[in-house]
C-alpha cells in the first residue's frame, strides 16, 4: 500500500516517516541544510519476512511547493495526515486535506506529532483540543472517521502502534486491478551510470515486465515516444515485474533523461494519448468562499502534470461551493488522462485549491459540447460500473460508438475488453458499435429527409448517397452511412436507381403513351448534344401536346434518364456525363473550374454554361465558392466514380 503524507510545513512528516521506516527521505543538500522537504521523498517498510509491505511518499509542506505535493499524491491509496500537537490545525493542513479529499482518497490516518513538546500539566487538555480541531476539519469528508494516533518521532512514543495500524490496513483487500493496461505517472526522472534513464512513479494500473515495449506520452508535438524497459525495481528491490499499486523505478532504453520528466506517463502503446480538451465532473471544495464561474483560468493538476487552462461549465454559468457539475477543461498544453482519473484545480496564481475533477472523456469535442445529446453521453460516462457505463453510452450514441477510442479512453489495451451489451451491432470490421435503436432512429430520419426531398423536387429521381447524407446525417462517418444505406436498400425501404436513392413509390412507371413518346424524345435529346431542344420545340417536332411531353420528361427524370437543368430544358444522362467529365478537366487545370473555363471547354454560350454549372451545384456534384465551382470530393455523380460509390455503399461486415 502506498501512503502519502500530508500536513503543514515543519509538523514532522519527514521525521515520522524516518521513525516508521528507518529511512531518511531527504536527499538534496538544500533540504538538509534548511531542514525542510523541497522534493518528493520515498521510503519503504519491510514486513517480518523482509518483503516490502508499505511505501511512503513524503511530500513538502510549504504552500509554495503544493504543486510538488500534488504530484506526490497521485497513486496514493492511504493518506497520513500529520498535525503537530503544539501548533494544531494550520493553513496547509487544511489545503492538504482538501487535496487529498478532492483526489478521492477514502482511507486516512491522522498522526498528532510532537507530543513531547507539550507540558505534562496541559498535555491531556491540549491533545483533546487538537483532536477536536482535527475532527471538525475532517467532518463532512470521506475521511471523517479516520483514526487518530498521538506520536513522538523523537522518543518513539506511539510509533509502534501507528506502524502496526498501517500494516494492518495494508493487509486489507485493496480490490481487483481489472483489465486495464499499464499506466505509470512519472514523478521523477534521472540517470544512473551504467543504467541510463530511470523514471519512477506509482503504477496506476496494469503490470510491467522487463523487456516490455512502452510509450512515453505526451511526446514531442503530442505524439508518444517508444521506449523499452531494460530494468525494474519494485518497492526499492530488483524485480522482473510490478503491478498496480506498487511503487517502481523503470530503467528505459530509447529515451534520454531530458526527453522525459514529471508530468509524463509511461503506458502500454495501445492506450497512449495526449489531449488539450477534457470533459470532467467537477466538485467545488465546500469551504471555497466564492462560486466558480465558467471561463475561469485555472491550474490543472492531473497525474503528475501541472498545466494552465480554463474551465467551461457545460450546464450553468457558475458552480456554488460544495456543488458538482459537468465541465470541460481547455488546456494550453497537452496532457495524458484517462476515464476515472482524478485531478485538482487551483486558481490562476496557484495559491488556492478550488476544486476536484474526475475525468469523463479525454477526447472532448469542441463543437456540440452543450447539446442534450452530448450531456446525456457525459451522464452515461459518469456511471461508476464499466458495463453499465458502456451500455448507457451506446444508447446515447446515435452515430455509433468508436470502439478503439472508447477502449483507449478507458485505459483498456484491447477493444475485446469492452463489455458491450447483447444485441450491439458491430460494423466497419468491428471498429464501430451501434445500438439497434440508433440504427432505427437513423433510418427513420433518412426516410423523413427523403420524403421531404421528393416533396420539394417532384421531378427529380432523388439525391445520390452523399447528398442524402448531407441532408439527413452530415455528422455520420463513412462506415455508418454506407451501412445504413445498404440496410435501407436491402429492406426495400429505399430504392436505388443508378447513383440515386429514392422512395420505392417515387419511381416513375411509364404508360404506353409515355413509353412510345420517350423512345422518340431521348434520341432527339442526345442528338442535341450540349444544346438539346426545349420542350416546346420537341412538342412541335413530334406533333405532341406540350403537357404530355413535360409529363414524359418528368417521368424520365424520376427514372434517372434525363435531368431538368432549367425549366423546360432537359439533358439526357450521357450528355451530363460528358459535361461532368469536362468540368473535372477544368478543375484539374491551372485556372480551376469557373464559368469562363467551362464555357471554353464546352463551346456553350456563357449563359448556358452558367446554367449547367448551377445545375451541378444544385444536385451536389460541385459547390460554388465566390466565382469558382469546386468538385465535391465525396460525390460520385455523372461519370467514372459510379463503381467506387457502389462499392462504398456495401457493408464492410456481413450482418
Amino acid at each position: 500500500m502506498i501512503i502519502g503524507t500530508a500536513g503543514h510545513i515543519d509538523h514532522g512528516k519527514t521525521s515520522l516517516v524516518r521513525a516508521l521506516t528507518g529511512v531518511e527521505t531527504t536527499r538534496l543538500p538544500e533540504e538538509r541544510r534548511r531542514g525542510i522537504s523541497i522534493e518528493l521523498g520515498y521510503a519503504y517498510l519491510q514486513d517480518e519476512n523482509g518483503a516490502p509491505s508499505l511505501g511512503f511518499v513524503d511530500v513538502p509542506g510549504h504552500e509554495r511547493l503544493l504543486h510538488t505535493m500534488l504530484a506526490g499524491a497521485t497513486g496514493v491509496a492511504h493518506a497520513l495526515l500529520v498535525v503537530a500537537a503544539d501548533d494544531g490545525v494550520m493553513p496547509q493542513t487544511r489545503e492538504h486535506l482538501a487535496v487529498v479529499a478532492l483526489l478521492g482518497v477514502t482511507q486516512a490516518t491522522v498522526a498528532i506529532t510532537k507530543i513531547d513538546r507539550l507540558e505534562p500539566a496541559v498535555r491531556a487538555a491540549r491533545l483533546d483540543e487538537v483532536h477536536a480541531q482535527v475532527r471538525a476539519l475532517l467532518a463532512g469528508t470521506a475521511l471523517a472517521h479516520a483514526p487518530l494516533f498521538d506520536v513522538c518521532a523523537t522518543t518513539g512514543e506511539g510509533v509502534d502502534a501507528l506502524r502496526a495500524h498501517l500494516q494492518a490496513a495494508a493487509r486489507a483487500p485493496q480490490g481487483a486491478a481489472g483489465a486495464q493496461a499499464l499506466r505509470l505517472p512519472i514523478d521523477r526522472a534521472f540517470t544512473l551510470a551504467g543504467v541510463g534513464t530511470v523514471v519512477t512513479g506509482t503504477l496506476a494500473s496494469g503490470q510491467v515486465r522487463v523487456g516490455d515495449e512502452l510509450s512515453i506520452t505526451p511526446g514531442p508535438g503530442g505524439a508518444p515516444r517508444s521506449v523499452r524497459v531494460r530494468g525494474l525495481h519494485a518497492h526499492n528491490q530488483p524485480a522482473e515485474s510490478a503491478h498496480a499499486g506498487q511503487r517502481c523505478a523503470l530503467a528505459l532504453a530509447g529515451v534520454a533523461k531530458d526527453e522525459v520528466h514529471r508530468g509524463h506517463w509511461a503506458c502500454t502503446p495501445s492506450v497512449a494519448l495526449a489531449t488539450t480538451r477534457i470533459d470532467v465532473q467537477c466538485q467545488l471544495w465546500p469551504h471555497e468562499e466564492h462560486a466558480l464561474r465558467s471561463g475561469t483560468p485555472v491550474h490543472v493538476h492531473l497525474g503528475t502534470s501541472d498545466v494552465v487552462g480554463s474551465i467551461v461549465l457545460l450546464q450553468q454559468d457558475q458552480l456554488l461551493p460544495g456543488g458538482t457539475a459537468l465541465a470541460q477543461l481547455v488546456l494550453h498544453a497537452s496532457v495524458a488522462a484517462w476515464h476515472g482519473d482524478r485531478g485538482v484545480l487551483r486558481d490562476a496564481s496557484a495559491t488556492r485549491t478550488l476544486a476536484g475533477v474526475r475525468v469523463l472523456d479525454p477526447f472532448a469535442p469542441q463543437r456540440w459540447r452543450r447539446t442534450p445529446e452530448r450531456l446525456a453521453q457525459l451522464a452515461a460516462l459518469a456511471l461508476p460500473g464499466r458495463p453499465e457505463r458502456i451500455a448507457a453510452l451506446l444508447q446515447h450514441a446515435p452515430l455509433g460508438l468508436p470502439l478503439a477510442q472508447t477502449a483507449r479512453a478507458e485505459g483498456l489495451a484491447d477493444t475485446a475488453a469492452l463489455p458491450l451489451p447483447p444485441g450491439a451491432l458491430l460494423i466497419d470490421g468491428g471498429a464501430l458499435a451501434l445500438s439497434p435503436a440508433a440504427l432505427q432512429g437513423l433510418c427513420t430520419l433518412v426516410l423523413e429527409r427523403l420524403q421531404a426531398f421528393h416533396a420539394s423536387n417532384p421531378d427529380e429521381i432523388g439525391p445520390d448517397a452523399r447528398r442524402l447524407r448531407r441532408l439527413a446525417a452530415p455528422r455520420a462517418g463513412d462506415a455508418l452511412w454506407h451501412y445504413t444505406v445498404q440496410h435501407l436498400v436491402a429492406s426495400q425501404a429505399v430504392a436505388r436507381t443508378g447513383h440515386w436513392l429514392h422512395l420505392p413509390e417515387h419511381a416513375a412507371r411509364l404508360n404506353a403513351a409515355e413509353q412510345a413518346l420517350a423512345e422518340q424524345l431521348l434520341p432527339r435529346l442526345l442528338d442535341g448534344a450540349f444544346e438539346p431542344p426545349w420542350v416546346r420545340t420537341l412538342a412541335a417536332d413530334l406533333a405532341a401536346p406540350e403537357a404530355l411531353v413535360r409529363q414524359t420528361l418528368a417521368s424520365l427524370a424520376r427514372r434517372g434518364q434525363a435531368f431538368q437543368v432549367v425549366k423546360d430544358l432537359y439533358y439526357p444522362l450521357p450528355t451530363l456525363e460528358r459535361l461532368a467529365a469536362l468540368a473535372r478537366g477544368c478543375q484539374q487545370a491551372d485556372g480551376g473550374l469557373n464559368a469562363a473555363a467551362f464555357r471554353d471547354a464546352t463551346g456553350l454560350g456563357r449563359k448556358r454554361a452558367i446554367q449547367v454549372l448551377e445545375f451541378f451545384n444544385r444536385v451536389g456534384l460541385t459547390r460554388r465558392v465566390k466565382d469558382a465551382h469546386l468538385l465535391r470530393p465525396d460525390t460520385a455523380l455523372f461519370g467514372q466514380e459510379m463503381g467506387q460509390e457502389m462499392r462504398r455503399d456495401m457493408p464492410q461486415e456481413a450482418g
